[in-house]
């Protein structure tokens, strides 16, 4: 999602970090580039002006940070007013008994029922006993879509086909999820393809009915400015207390995500950044404040590792790297966990220096799939002992894997190459590699 901003904001640190010192040209130059930026990535107009100001504000009469040079201490302040836009970390508010409702509320096709999947995955995960709750009497289908979402990650799914009334059908469905005895309740509720009248007549009887905790708006990052000003139509009759953002894998620029705060004055709670229901995280304004810098994001790359890696079969294949006894089978192994991980590209941009540099880069994720089924097709025997591939071998281990001969060479040969240079390593004592992420293997 912000691709654009990291570019144009890469350019203009690399710039700062040859600065000498903190001129008035120097400094014009690069907020001219900032501006620039953060329009065309179609943030709101008036946040603009603002964290141009603030920012040059502060750095009239800045003294170099110590420990810093000149650029450094530019950076340091643009990120400190990144932060200042985006705003602190908003958890989940609680009821102060239990069930703690969550009313999900915004225009159709944001992608309100599947986030209402995703949010109630996120928070089992946490521990929590989590429902989901349907009230969409327009669009039969959202009630199923919900349940079956529901039954794929194993939570229960209350919905009232028979009953018409959305206000009705509310009280009914939220005391039997509450009746169960869960700890929060996710409540879908109806979208329109515009607001109107009749919508926000119906959204504010049922808050209520229900005196949820959080009213979040589910908004589509790709529809820029116009997602907010719908919000402020929300925020005016529902009083929202937090955003979700979705599809923020997709081609948005990222101005909603820098605008939000100061333009409705709640917080982004979680994004969605992809289709799968994992794909569901919080909203850490740090971290996306260094993403937008091209200084990369750590943090969630590891958070992705330890919920994708298993932690004892990657420590298992480390001795076996170390010791120069790693087979095809532990390749394949390595290759699915990296899998896990998501689209590579997204993973390799959150590598500090390395985000702003791969914008056009795109990963054949089939070169994965075919040494995969390249090594299913092998025999056990085969892939603890790759030289007893011979000519009729290779033959049948491309019809099986429907690739070619010249495709099992390649593989064999990097498999070679691979553990001679990890014979050497072990050899010369260099062999002490952190292991507790998997390395690409080529």
């Amino acid at each position: 999602m912000f691709e654009l901003l990291t570019e144009k904001f890469s350019n203009v640190v690399e710039k700062l970090k040859r600065a000498k010192r903190l001129d008035e040209k120097t400094i014009d130059e690069a907020l001219k580039d900032i501006r620039r930026a953060l329009l065309e990535a179609d943030v709101n107009i008036e946040v603009v002006k603002q964290f141009i100001n603030d920012v040059k504000g502060k750095l009239v009469g800045q003294e170099v940070i110590k420990g810093l040079n000149a650029g450094e201490t530019v950076i340091k302040l643009i990120y400190d007013e990144l932060l200042e836009i985006l705003g602190e970390e908003a958890p989940l508010q609680k009821a102060e008994k239990p069930p703690t409702v969550i009313m999900l509320v915004g225009l159709q096709g944001t992608g309100k029922t599947t986030t209402a999947g995703k949010l109630a995955r996120w928070l089992k995960s946490k521990g929590y006993a989590v429902g989901v709750v349907s009230t969409d009497v327009r669009r039969p289908a959202a009630g199923k879509q919900l349940c079956t979402l529901a039954e794929s990650i194993g939570v229960p799914c209350f919905i009232d086909e028979t009953e018409k009334d959305a206000v009705r059908l509310t009280e009914k469905v939220i005391k039997q999820a509450q009746e169960s005895g869960l700890s929060h309740i996710i409540l879908d509720t109806a979208g329109r393809l515009h607001i109107d009248q009749e919508l926000m007549d119906e959204l504010v009887k049922i808050k209520e009915k229900v005196n949820p905790a959080e009213i979040l708006y589910v908004a589509d990052a790709m529809q820029g400015q116009d997602a907010i000003n719908t919000a402020e139509e929300f925020h005016k009759r529902l009083g929202l207390t937090g955003v979700i953002l979705t599809k923020l894998d997709g081609d948005a620029k990222g101005g909603i995500a820098l605008s939000v705060r100061k333009v409705l004055g709640v917080p982004i709670k979680f994004i969605g950044v992809g289709e799968k229901i994992e794909d569901f995280e919080p909203f850490h304004p740090d971290r996306i404040a260094q993403r937008i810098l091209g200084l990369g994001d750590i943090q969630t790359l590891v958070e992705k590792m330890q919920s994708a890696i298993d932690e004892d079969k990657a420590q298992e294949m480390a001795k076996r790297v170390m010791n120069a006894e790693f087979t095809l089978e532990d390749l394949k192994e390595q290759l699915q966990m990296i899998r896990n991980l998501g689209p590579l590209e997204n993973v390799l941009k959150m590598i500090p220096g390395i985000g702003s540099k791969i914008k056009d880069l795109k990963v054949d994720e089939k070169q994965f799939v075919r040494i995969e089924a390249i090594i299913n097709s092998m025999t056990p025997e085969e892939r603890a002992n790759p030289h007893i591939i011979n000519g009729s071998r290779k033959r049948r281990i491309a019809r099986g894997s429907g690739t070619t001969i010249m495709d099992v060479n390649r593989l064999l040969k990097q498999y070679k190459e691979m553990k001679k240079m990890m014979k050497k390593m072990k050899k010369s004592g260099k062999m002490k590699l952190p292991f507790n992420m998997p390395n690409l293997p080529f």
